[in-house]
């Protein structure tokens, strides 16, 4: 397990279960949790429906080294929430390299991904809490503009914390129809 700074989450206020955010310690990620966050993101998309075994295994294959490169140069941050020993939710934030925007004029943007929390401790307010620790930290760093890619589970947690869909659009290019004029 990797080491980092531990702290407890926020409470969640009006929430009535059997666990309580007190119970709860987030960590922010080290390199050594690569496998862990590759683990989780490949169970976000099993869990979402996108679960083509062996696309998944050369997912993880290239995102573990891919993540930890970030985790170590600093433009990739997690956050890891734990009940005692077991990892049971996860985040990320990754610091994108953006030309300056009239959104905002600083190059760098904050990319949210990597949402995921155990089944059996969703509920419990742990994505709202990690999503307010990321966003925390992106308008602790004087970031203006935040973006993510939301499944059908994320989008109403999104669209209560004030995100908005945008214009983007997107174009695989995986050996389908060339684009028509």
């Amino acid at each position: 397990m990797g080491g980092g700074i531990v702290f407890h989450l926020n409470g969640c206020s009006g929430w009535d279960g059997p666990y309580t955010a007190a119970m709860f310690d987030t960590r922010l990620a080290v390199a050594e949790d690569a496998e862990l966050i590759a683990e989780q993101r490949c169970r976000m998309f099993v869990d979402s429906g996108q679960s083509d075994e062996g696309q998944m295994r050369l997912m993880v294959a290239n995102f573990v080294p891919w993540v930890r490169t970030r985790l170590t140069d600093g433009s990739y941050v997690g956050w890891l929430v734990q009940e005692g020993e077991q990892v049971v939710a996860g985040a990320g934030m990754w610091l994108i390299d953006f030309p300056p925007h009239w959104m905002d004029p600083e190059p760098v943007r904050a990319y949210l991904l990597n949402f995921y929390v155990d089944p059996a401790f969703r509920g419990e307010g742990l994505a709202y809490e990690l999503l307010t620790t990321a966003v925390d930290e992106a308008r602790r760093r004087g970031i203006k503009v935040v973006s993510l890619h939301a499944s059908k589970f994320g989008k109403p947690l999104y669209a209560r914390n004030g995100f908005e869909p945008t214009n983007e659009m997107i174009l695989r290019l995986n050996g389908g129809e060339a684009p028509q004029g």
